[in-house]
């Protein structure tokens, strides 16, 4: 801007991007065991995978949600253009080393409203294997405090996660559906009760420490079973554990040593190679005099070697192998899933009332600067021929200007940045940016002059 116009009304600062949020992801529904461990994230992995999505310019903000039945991906792209969908599932693709042909049909994606309403049924628990299991909400809350905390989200996903959690505890306390919460613990320990009968002083063994082995061991116990031992790579963790339920703690290093006196056998530990291998149970197995094992593995990836499923009397289950129990957990509550299916849609609706309004505010502040640079043009353009007029007046003709342009978008910035007057008109925004040529590359330009 020439000197001239020094004092007309600046204009409006960089406009914000468009709030566009996607996920990728694959689940029980869509993968098998085999693959979602390929996928799986440690929290380390998850810490890693977000750093670097920001690092690469990728997206701006990110979150990884990995669970025992479930890989996802949720994030905004930095530049507020389309949603990345494609290149987050390229740089998957990369971190775990995937040929990309191996992904298809295994991967969904959801943008926009869809991505949100997916997000919340997750947190309902109405996505998951067990329909309104224990663990995912507790899971979904970790997995956002780890990337709040290192800074990897922002404003949108902020807002979309906490709703979530409001939508899980609201389902939760408004519901039946998490009424007599069924977990992957207690459908594990129902399987063992169907191959056993009666699982009244059957020895166990517990591989792990954490909440989902603590959970076992609870319904164990209240199944009367006798002589339990907890095996945790830290034997401080297994020894508190152990002492709470009545068991007695054992070292890492003595698990081959342990595996021929339970019947029963619960593993739920991390880590990206099986703990249990083929060698080490069919030794065990030598030891019992021809007394079978039941194995139920919840790792994912799976604790137990694959190449052992074929060894006489061992019967191993993993976390796919729930489906009956799954059937019936769905078929007691699903009466319930309407009433939190109404629970999820008013809060998509709040979050996409919030998403318009940030929305409605960019486009008014793209507009003014654009009339306002549109007008500084035609000022120029027009002083030109007039060499007659004085600095006063060619200000004051700036200032008039400026005036006019505020006039004309003071009534549609009113009615734009009323939530409930933009509420699901995403649409009718995307429609007046292409009615005003304000695309991803317009404003790129715009910001480069």
């Amino acid at each position: 801007m020439s000197s001239t116009y020094s004092n007309t009304k600046p204009l409006a600062a960089t406009p914000r991007p468009a709030v566009r949020i996607a996920l990728i992801g694959c689940n029980h529904r869509t993968a098998p065991v085999e693959f979602r461990e390929r996928v799986a994230f440690t929290a380390e992995q998850a810490r890693a995978a977000a750093n670097s999505l920001r690092q690469q310019g990728i997206l701006q903000e990110a979150v990884v949600l990995s669970t025992c039945n479930r890989s996802e991906l949720y994030g905004v792209r930095a530049d507020g253009g389309a949603p990345a969908t494609d290149a987050m599932e390229e740089f998957l693709t990369s971190f775990h080393r995937i040929p990309r042909s191996d992904f298809d049909g295994r991967f969904y994606r959801w943008t926009g409203r869809d991505a949100i309403q997916h997000l919340y049924r997750v947190a309902a628990g109405l996505d998951s294997m067990l329909l309104g299991e224990a663990e995912i909400l507790g899971q979904l809350r970790t997995a956002y405090s780890q990337a709040l905390e290192q800074g990897s989200t922002g404003p949108v996903l902020n807002r979309a996660f906490q709703g979530a959690l409001e939508v899980g505890k609201r389902i939760r306390a408004e519901t039946e559906v998490g009424a007599r919460p069924m977990s992957v613990a207690f459908a594990g320990v129902k399987l063992a009760e169907r191959v056993f009968g009666n699982l009244k002083g059957r020895a166990a063994l517990i591989v792990g420490a954490g909440t989902v082995a603590e959970q076992v061991i609870e319904h164990l116990r209240n199944r009367g079973i006798g002589r339990l031992q907890v095996v945790n790579r830290s034997l401080d963790h297994a020894e508190e554990l152990a002492s709470r339920m009545d068991g007695k703690a054992v070292p890492w290093q003595s698990l081959e040593t342990v595996l021929a006196m339970p019947d029963v056998i619960v593993t739920s530990v991390g880590g990206s190679e099986p703990v249990l291998t083929r060698a080490m149970l069919e030794s065990a197995l030598g030891s019992r005099g021809g007394r079978p094992v039941f194995i139920v593995d919840l790792g994912v990836p799976r604790n137990v070697a694959a190449t052992a499923a074929d060894l006489y009397n061992l019967y191993v289950y993993n976390i796919d192998d729930l489906g009956e129990i799954v059937e019936q957990n769905r078929r007691a509550r699903e009466a319930e899933i309407p009433r939190a299916e109404a629970i999820i849609a008013e809060h998509v609706g709040k979050f996409e009332a919030w998403r318009a309004a940030l929305e409605a505010g960019s486009i008014v502040d793209e507009l003014r600067g654009r009339f306002n640079r549109h007008r500084e043009e035609l000022l120029r353009e027009r002083m030109e021929a007039m060499p007659s007029i004085s600095d006063e007046e060619r200000q004051r003709l700036a200032e008039i200007t400026g005036d006019l342009v505020d006039r004309l978008l003071a009534e549609p910035a009113e009615r734009l940045r009323q939530a409930h007057a933009v509420r699901g008109h995403l649409g009718a925004l995307d429609a007046l940016r292409h009615l005003f040529g304000i695309t991803e590359k317009s404003r790129k330009d715009e910001r480069d002059e």
